[in-house]
């Protein structure tokens, strides 16, 4: 009689068991991927960040009375600043507005620790589902890919863009 009293609890307990180590292979595969993702969407366009900064700068004259946005059209970047448990931190961030709308977006992490640069890259692979079609004024980023300290220096940023664009 022990024995048919145990069976259902060790049955239980292996189907316990066998879905939390799905859940945990599942946790570590999602991982896996935003990290690789963020690493080629982080180191290509950050050779390219600098050079689209000087033609922004000149779209951005010359669109301004162009719209009806209060915004000119082009690309921005600005550099944002937030705290986290390493210490002080910040995040490069670069958008491309056409009418006040974010059109395009690229963060480069600049995380001098490793567990930093890790979170910035989580940011950095989930960030343009968040703000890409979305007016400018409207973005207020709270969480990107489990990542929210990093949303702090993302929203620091785009206050400085919205300022630099100001049409």
């Amino acid at each position: 009689m022990t024995a048919k009293t145990t069976t259902p609890v060790r049955y239980a307990l292996t189907l316990l068991a066998g879905a939390g180590t799905l859940a945990a292979l599942a946790a570590c595969s999602s991982t896996a991927t935003a990290g690789t993702d963020s690493a080629d969407e982080t180191t290509a366009p950050s050779s390219a960040a600098s050079e689209p900064a000087t033609t922004s700068t000149e779209a951005a004259t010359g669109d301004a009375a162009a719209g009806d946005s209060a915004y000119a059209d082009g690309t921005y970047d600005a550099e944002g600043a937030y705290t986290s448990p390493g210490g002080n931190e910040t995040v490069g961030v670069e958008l491309t507005l056409e009418g006040g709308v974010v059109t395009a977006v690229t963060v480069t992490p600049q995380s001098e620790n490793p567990t930093g640069e890790q979170y910035q890259e989580r940011f950095a692979s989930g960030i343009s589902g968040e703000v890409v079609g979305m007016p400018l004024d409207e973005l207020d980023v709270s969480v990107v890919s489990g990542s929210s300290l990093t949303s702090g220096g993302f929203n620091d940023a785009v206050e400085t863009i919205k300022a630099d664009a100001a049409a």
